[in-house]
């Protein structure tokens, strides 16, 4: 119930030019935002730019995704954290048996929804993946659902038959299962956040919520805001910084190619609102500011 649209190699790691590197390097299972949405084929700068840095890259459309059918798509449907995410696990497995990537080498790094995949990673999986990147991902699907802004509310009906209805004892039931924030105290890889302070589809409280939930666990986590940025990071300045700290921590988890940190995160907006600490020269970029 997935396919693998788009594989990228580090450069040199794939001499005959097959998409798969000749011997297994570190891995980032890169997941589209939606999740009703989908990856395609053709140039991806956030898959080009992390192969730079030394990873193969796998995408995935996993149920839910748009563009195979109707029925591709239902089958999404009470699936978060379910068989969405099983799709994901099952890609993983199978880039590993391809000798693509191993085991204990592979990042899960999203935006939106790809960013709760990131969170679902390692709350409900907590030993699959070496480190998460979460960018504006919801962990609590009761309070995403309960902050669905005006614009939307056309659609609501439609998200409550796909993720759970939050005014039924059952649908809460469902969206309180495949929320990442009540499995937080499981979570023992290192993870980073990034959010925008002004989203208004998932709300600054969805990241605040499990960064707190981590803190009264003493479970590390590094968080990072943007005062001026929304659902994503628009301004190039902050999505360079970002993509700066993003790089450091896929080094310190991964290993590969890493620039330093300083001059990118002083020009952007970021704020360190919890872990500096536990990425090395996060702490001194920021108090350069």
């Amino acid at each position: 119930a997935w396919a693998p649209t788009a594989r990228s190699a580090a450069p040199g790691a794939d001499k005959n030019g097959d998409g798969k590197p000749e011997q297994a390097v570190p891995m980032v299972l890169l997941v589209h935002g939606g999740p009703w949405a989908r990856d395609g084929h053709g140039y991806n700068g956030t898959q080009q730019w992390l192969a730079n840095r030394g990873y193969a890259v796998l995408s995935v459309n996993y149920r839910a995704s748009t563009g195979f059918g109707k029925k591709f798509l239902n089958a999404g449907n009470m699936q978060w954290g379910l068989a969405m995410h099983n799709d994901l696990i099952d890609a993983v497995e199978w880039a590993v048996k391809q000798g693509v990537t191993s085991a204990d080498k592979v990042a899960i790094m999203g935006g939106s929804y790809g960013g709760y995949a990131a969170l679902a990673g390692l709350a409900f999986t907590p030993t699959t993946f070496a480190c998460a990147v979460d960018i504006v991902g919801p962990s609590n699907l009761e309070t995403l659902l309960g902050t669905i802004p005006p614009y939307w509310e056309a659609g609501k009906k439609q998200m409550y038959s796909r993720m759970g209805d939050p005014t039924s004892d059952e649908g809460k039931a469902v969206l309180r299962a495949a929320s990442p924030l009540y499995k937080a105290d499981q979570i023992v890889r290192p993870l980073l956040i990034g959010q925008g302070a002004n989203d208004p589809r998932v709300k600054q409280a969805e990241s605040d919520q499990i960064v707190q939930a981590m803190q009264a666990k003493s479970i590390p986590v590094t968080y990072v805001v943007y005062p001026d940025e929304g659902h994503g990071f628009a301004k190039p300045n902050n999505r360079i910084g970002f993509n700066a700290i993003a790089e450091s921590f896929l080094g310190n988890c991964l290993g590969g190619r890493v620039e330093p940190l300083a001059e990118t995160v002083r020009q952007s907006t970021a704020q360190i609102a919890h872990g500096a600490d536990f990425l090395p020269g996060l702490k001194a970029a920021a108090e350069k500011k």
